[in-house]
């Protein structure tokens, strides 16, 4: 992994010296993603810039630094992440005769060769792989700006003062001297329901997310009309899920363990590839333990993998996997981590995710890349498993749950709805109701049986199963009149175009989850994680071969008599004894809720004053202050909805640049970052 920065000024007229040393202050702003070796690539003339901050993976040698030019001279790049494939682009190229001569073992390089032979579009639709790359064309005078197929790796880009700016992350766009950045309010109200910006958005307005699996090409000639054409795929979910429903896998259960086996195993082994050392995450979950099975079976050495514990009931998986770790016979390292480290990390995660990010499980995520990096460089991880595979228990609950209310007319569910929103938390939270709980754990792992029965007044009465799911899953159920000045946007839960209405509801709520909540919440918490303390992370459960089989299988060789990933589970069986890993999904969670109202209580009031918060002008403080009030109370557990106006109002006061007028009123501001 690497980080990439660059810009494109079409005004020209910047002096060769200056245009590197805005391009070298870019780079250094990503320091951490790459601190083994640093580079820019320049042409006056175009208003160029290219700009690099290396982790070297593989080949450490200088026949691997960045920016990097072909052999035939046509095309520069800036490369992040690993093509795990390139060993074979590498024989397939000089089986052709279209090799040139190698300068040396670099996939870099070999990408390059790639695009000079097939072009950029055809060459990316033969890469494994994880990245994010600037790509310019020195004949053509064309740039490119691609992302990996899932979203692995980030790539922020968008208009500035006229001038094209794009990076690894935002912190490489305010560096340059063109930056105007303002605040969007509208993705404030994306904050706030998900805990996360999905893309193409980010939290600036006029600066987006590169969409995962999809390429932007930019002749230089059409900066002049101020407008940037839409990125074009090269590879797309729908078109899988369209290709799984018309090509379907018929083989037998057998067959398809077999087939999937052989899958992972071939994408374990290309992400071992490395010249450091590599290592692996455990958690003891299903997606974790098959990932080390599976390194540990291709491995000659015991593998090192990591765990962290917590002392609270409820949120430790060290002893889970302890002893997956002795079974398989890892070189095993555990953390048990005190509330007072964990909570240490908390003034870090405005510069850690360099915009707002609610996921409170970016904490532990954070500590375990800590603890790695310690012995290793590169970390296999087992996410992904879940979206492809069935794994959340929330797709099974939703499917059961809307099949039971989906039944009832809507005008009678949203009569039992107001009815539960009028009944006091004391009341719900009676013995005489107490028989509801079992029924409600269901659907809602934890909290009192008041929070789960109002969630469900939240969700009963949406009219569809689209509307369903965003309800089930959104944190603030009306952001938009929480957020000042503000109107929400479309995502992939509203967006027509991603429907699916032909398959079940389980394989859509898949296909959502696949297309927003996993590049724009799960790789993104891990990508800024790891990549804070220099530790690459690579997630072979991603690897689009495994996907795209995943989509093939018939609903009940993934999802069976309600527990996920049943298919997956048959693969790790054959390696680890069943009654070590059938167990409940446990999650990476850090107890938040309890925290706010104790060792963190002041630090959230400062930040959530009613005063404050009519300063700056973002929120209305009523509905943020009522929620506050009745979180510490005890009435209602209010933490991940507080979280996600505490890690925007965190990140707000870490930018330290005045308030500049937005759309509301000068009272009422954006933030000039």
């Amino acid at each position: 992994m690497c980080g990439i920065a660059g810009f494109v000024d079409p005004h020209g007229g910047l002096p060769a010296l200056e245009l590197e040393a805005v391009a070298r202050s870019m780079a250094a702003s990503l320091a951490h993603r790459g601190p083994d070796d640093a580079g820019v690539w320049t042409e006056q003339e175009s208003g160029v810039a290219l700009a690099h901050r290396r982790l070297a993976i593989l080949d450490p040698s200088p026949a691997g630094h960045q920016p990097m030019v072909s052999a035939g001279r046509r095309y520069v790049i800036v490369f992040n992440g690993e093509i795990y494939n390139f060993s074979e682009l590498r024989a397939e190229l000089e089986h052709l005769g279209a090799a040139p001569a190698w300068r040396g073992r670099s996939d870099t390089e070999t990408l390059l060769a790639a695009f000079e032979h097939w072009g950029v579009t055809a060459a990316l639709k033969r890469c494994a792989g994880m990245f994010a790359f600037a790509l310019f064309d020195t004949r053509k005078k064309v740039l490119y700006l691609a992302r990996d197929r899932i979203g692995e790796k980030p790539l922020y880009f968008g208009l500035s003062g006229g001038v094209l700016l794009f990076g690894s992350e935002l912190s490489a766009l305010r560096t340059h001297p063109a930056w105007c950045g303002q605040v969007d309010r509208n993705a404030i109200t994306l904050l706030l329901r998900h805990g996360y910006i999905p893309q193409p958005y980010s939290i600036y307005c006029g600066i987006g997310k590169l969409k995962p699996g999809t390429c932007l090409e930019l002749p230089l000639a059409r900066m002049a009309s101020g407008e940037l054409p839409a990125p074009v795929a090269y590879w797309s979910l729908s078109e899988v899920i369209s290709r799984g429903s018309a090509e379907p896998f018929s083989g037998t259960t057998a067959a398809a363990t077999a087939m999937l086996d052989r899958l992972l195993r071939e994408a374990v082994a290309g992400q071992m590839v490395a010249d450091v050392p590599v290592g692996a995450f455990l958690s003891g979950g299903v997606d974790s333990s098959t990932v080390v099975a599976l390194m540990q079976a291709q491995s000659s050495r015991a593998v090192k993998t990591f765990t962290i514990g917590f002392h609270e009931r409820g949120y430790d998986e060290a002893v889970d996997a302890r002893a997956l770790a002795r079974q398989l016979g890892t070189d095993h390292t555990e953390l048990y981590v005190t509330p007072a480290e964990a909570l240490a990390v908390v003034p870090r995660l405005p510069s850690l995710y360099d915009e707002p990010f609610a996921d409170s499980s970016q904490i532990p995520t954070f500590l375990i890349a800590q603890l790695a990096r310690q012995e290793v460089t590169v970390s296999l991880s087992g996410d992904g498993g879940d979206e492809s595979f069935g794994g959340y228990s929330r797709y099974a609950s939703a499917h059961r749950l809307w099949g039971r209310v989906g039944r009832v007319p809507a005008p009678l569910r949203r009569l039992g709805a107001q009815s539960i929103r009028r009944t006091p938390a004391a009341v719900l939270d009676s013995p005489l109701l107490a028989w509801l709980d079992p029924l409600l754990r269901r659907h809602a792992r934890a909290g009192r049986t008041s929070d789960k029965l109002r969630k469900a007044a939240d969700i009963v009465s949406l009219p569809d199963e689209r509307a369903f799911y965003r309800g089930m899953t959104s944190h603030w159920k009306t952001p938009a009149e929480i957020v000042r000045g503000a109107d929400e946007p479309m995502t992939v839960l509203t967006d027509p175009g991603t429907s699916f209405e032909d398959r079940d509801f389980r394989e859509r709520m898949m296909a959502w989850d696949t297309l927003g909540y996993l590049p724009d919440d799960i790789l993104a918490k891990v990508d800024r994680a790891a990549m804070g303390v220099s530790l690459e992370t690579r997630m072979p459960l991603l690897d689009h071969r495994v996907i795209e089989f995943a989509w093939r299988l018939p609903l009940d060789f993934r999802i069976r008599e309600g527990a996920g990933k049943w298919l997956l589970r048959q693969v790790l069986h054959h390696y680890v004894p069943k009654a070590l890993v059938e167990r409940p999904k446990m999650g990476f969670g850090v107890p938040i809720g309890e925290w706010l109202r104790g060792a963190l209580r002041d630090w959230a009031e400062s930040l959530i004053g009613a005063t404050r918060l009519n300063r700056e002008g973002f929120f209305r403080p009523l509905p943020v202050r009522d929620a506050w009030a009745e979180h510490l109370a005890g009435t209602r557990d209010w933490g991940a909805y507080l979280w996600d106006v505490l890690m925007f109002q965190a990140w707000l006061e870490s930018q330290r640049s005045p308030v500049r007028p937005g759309r509301e009123s000068a009272a009422r501001a954006t933030t000039h970052v």
